[in-house]
């Protein structure tokens, strides 16, 4: 399965037992944005095990307490970031203070997809 969405804030990649998400530059996600988010995770993995991948192309923030929200999503069972930025991956590192889920981070995407086969088995 290889479905694609474009939304006002990002582009979304399903697949098998992941999705890839590339938010627009400047975006200031918000808990908002998390729940449609949320709601499309919801639509293609109901009950399965899924990781979240976000493709830092461009600049844009988190806002940190959307990651409690995420957090509760029962069949994620893994979130990761790909950037070669040296600031998103300082982000992230922060990010990944917030979040109650295995959380990586990668300079490529096929690494993050490799990670993300080996823990949705």
């Amino acid at each position: 399965m290889t479905d694609k969405i474009t939304l006002d804030f990002c582009k979304i990649h399903i697949y098998e037992n992941y999705m890839v998400v590339t938010v627009n530059t400047g975006v200031n996600i918000t808990s908002e944005h998390n729940e449609i988010l949320t709601d499309i995770a919801d639509t293609y993995f109901k009950n399965k095990p899924f990781v979240y991948i976000t493709h830092r192309i461009n600049s844009y923030s988190v806002d940190p307490a959307v990651y409690k929200e995420t957090s509760k999503i029962n069949n994620l069972v893994g979130f990761c970031v790909v950037s070669k930025n040296y600031m998103a991956k300082s982000a992230a590192q922060v990010e990944k203070l917030f979040l109650n889920k295995p959380f990586e981070i990668f300079d490529a995407l096929t690494e993050a997809i490799e990670w993300a086969q080996s823990v949705t088995k």
